[in-house]
């Protein structure tokens, strides 16, 4: 998904409370805790040199500060396993600047909200210098890059202004031992809180209202940017911050692009919509997907595809339990899947294979990864992708929150997309009538789930059943329902 769509000409810094500064304090004692000795320097994102244009703060600097302004810095040194400091470094007051870009907390301020010692971000880089001089290993959370690949995307890898600070720490004092940190960071981030699980269940909340008036404003002759800036006013109207990525109206052949986001075709009679979308509310994400038909009723095609994807979706519902293997669920649906393109005639059989390249020896790949080419789910938080901690450990636990999206994709060009062998010619011979029948449907269902000490729970109900999404869009559309003002005020002040 893509991100960082909120606007920073005005940049007001958040006024958490005091109960919100507590668990952030809780998560950097639980980072640093796993840290040997040393300095924790964690660096916040940089404001764009055109200061009207985007900025949204790092996930993971957030998740340890709960600070929004740009171009901030949090230290904490650790000697014999105990804290001895921690200090955030951010811009100092200046009103002749803050008249372009609002008002800023300032070292004063930024003292009074987290009970840390602030500095000016002026003095980082001396600080930096004396740490080093002392021979202070350093374990960084920041935008490092890896140096890795090749062409154009090693050299932006190896500039990120993050980088460089460390690279001339380095050459300046030699020895100097500098650690990435991110992992650790995001280890933590895996496991969400209550305040997290509530802001995940606002966003949901809130791209569920979404969902259902896009169901019902939906009509043939629309342009998909009419959807889209639907949706997307439903956010912010209900006290969403921003899209958390993209938004994804895809009509036609359009629904069989996974990350589409052009949003600029009109929309036909016999087209379905794969409708991808995620409010972000306190920074939090959500990602719930629907698909629906544009004449408001499934083609027998149309339900065919709907049909199996809804039952592979299912199927990996029923292994999300708390403690089981995760990979269970992905296991289940794939079953359903391949199955259910095979029914259809559009791969030759569940275990069907084919030529995956055009080599002495070609490699195997299922059929069924030709219509569906991603994976069944994703963790959810400060990030569309977020980390998940059954990543590392395999098991849904209590604070996992996760998606499960199975999708079918029939491009109409999907067989000329094989690698040319004669295996491969074979297979498009066999499977070009199938294709040309469903060609042009895509159909992606995606939920968010939150698994709390009681179980696993589905929080995203948007309409789901061919029942309910063909109700959902009946009738007339009269324009956006009232806000809700008790969603909107939820969490104030949190």
């Amino acid at each position: 998904m893509i991100r960082r769509l909120v606007s920073s000409m005005i940049l007001v810094p958040a006024l958490l409370t005091a109960q919100s500064q507590q668990e952030f304090a809780s998560r950097r004692t639980a980072v640093v805790s796993a840290m040997p000795d040393g300095a924790l320097v964690a660096l916040g994102a940089h404001e764009p040199a055109q200061d009207y244009l985007t900025f949204v703060q790092s996930p993971s600097f957030y998740y340890l500060t709960g600070f929004k302004e740009p171009d901030a810095a949090l230290i904490i040194v650790k000697q014999g396993g105990q804290v001895v400091s921690s200090t955030m470094f951010v811009q100092p007051r200046l009103p002749s600047r803050e008249v372009w870009t609002g008002s800023r907390l300032g070292v004063e301020g930024i003292s009074k909200l987290s009970g840390m010692r602030g500095r000016s971000v002026e003095d980082l880089p001396k600080v930096l210098d004396s740490l080093a001089s002392a021979g202070v290993a350093m374990s960084v959370v920041g935008e490092l890059g890896d140096g890795g690949g090749s062409g154009a995307a090693a050299l932006l890898s190896a500039s990120t202004p993050d980088r460089q600070i460390f690279e001339r720490l380095r050459a300046a004092h030699s020895g100097l031992k500098v650690t990435p940190f991110n992992a650790a960071v995001e280890r933590a981030r895996g496991k969400k809180s209550l305040t997290e699980q509530r802001f995940i269940r606002q966003a949901v909340d809130i791209t569920v209202l979404a969902q259902r008036e896009a169901m019902a404003a939906i009509e043939p002759g629309m342009n998909e940017f009419e959807i889209q800036s639907l949706i997307e006013y439903t956010f912010r109207r209900n006290g969403a911050d921003r899209p958390s990525f993209s938004t994804i109206v895809g009509s036609g052949p359009n629904s069989t692009t996974l990350h589409y986001n052009a949003d600029d075709r009109f929309i036909e009679p016999n087209d379905v919509i794969v409708m991808d979308i995620g409010a972000s509310y306190k920074g939090y994400a959500a990602d719930v997907t629907r698909t629906v038909p544009a004449s408001g009723k499934f083609s027998p095609q149309q339900r065919a595809v709907y049909e199996i994807v809804r039952a592979a979706q299912a199927a990996a519902e029923r292994q999300a339990k708390l403690g089981a293997n995760s990979g269970l669920m992905t296991d289940s649906s794939n079953a359903v899947l391949a199955a259910g393109l095979s029914k259809l005639g559009l791969i030759e059989s569940p275990t069907a294979t084919y030529d995956c390249d055009a080599g002495p020896t070609p490699r195997q790949c299922p059929q069924y990864r030709m219509y569906y080419m991603h994976g069944l789910g994703h963790g959810i938080g400060l990030e569309v992708h977020d980390p998940e901690q059954y990543y590392l450990t395999r098991k849904i636990a209590p604070g996992s929150a996760f998606t499960i999206e199975p999708g079918i994709y029939v491009r109409g060009r999907v067989l000329e997309e094989m690698p040319e062998t004669p295996r491969n010619r074979e297979i498009a011979t066999k499977l070009r009538g199938a294709v040309n029948t469903y060609k042009n449907i895509g159909v992606r269902i995606e939920d968010d789930y939150i698994a709390t000490e009681s179980g696993v729970e589905w929080i995203s109900r948007a309409p789901r059943e061919i029942d309910e999404i063909e109700a959902a869009m009946r009738g007339s559309y009269a324009g956006p329902r009232r806000r809700d003002r008790s969603l909107v005020e939820k969490y104030k002040g949190e």
